[in-house]
């Protein structure tokens, strides 16, 4: 990391089908070796798909399901004196977004059915009913941030 300056951020720009942002940055994380075409047509199936099971528009849903999965807390490791201690930290909204679209994808990934079309879809159904890995590995990093909450006054 550069101690002379922040990065600056880059512009992404609206998705092409719903002109969203966050779905662009979805999808730019999702793409593999460049191919971004690719990544759209695994994006817009799956959302066909959870279109045709769920009846609801499928932005709304992929919203949804990512406030479901965005961390509030997180714990940083803090040198203290010999020791290490797990701080508890707010999560900054940016990295919130970024945590919960890798978070989603990963879990996607590590799903079992066949086409990386129907493991999007059937993950975006399962955050949206509060299930799912994504869901539980936010879960998993409060209750952890939780049972560290008496070294948060190690934060900086």
């Amino acid at each position: 990391m550069s101690r002379r300056h922040a990065a600056e951020k880059r512009v992404v720009l609206p998705d092409a089908k719903f002109g969203d942002l966050v779905l662009t940055k979805f999808m730019n994380n999702l793409m593999v070796d460049g191919k971004k075409s690719a990544a759209e047509r695994i994006v817009y199936n799956a959302f066909d798909r959870v279109e045709a099971k769920l009846k609801k528009a499928p932005v709304e849903v992929f919203h949804e399901a990512l406030e479901l999965i965005k961390p509030a807390v997180e714990v940083r490791s803090r040198r203290v004196g010999g020791a290490t201690y797990q701080v508890p930290v707010e999560v900054r909204p940016e990295r919130r977004v970024a945590l919960a679209i890798r978070w989603l994808i990963k879990a996607a990934r590590s799903r079992n059915e066949n086409t990386m079309e129907e493991r999007l879809a059937g993950e975006l159904m399962d955050a949206v009913n509060s299930r799912g890995s994504a869901v539980k590995r936010r879960e998993d990093t409060h209750k952890m941030a939780d049972a560290n909450k008496a070294f948060s006054h190690y934060r900086w």
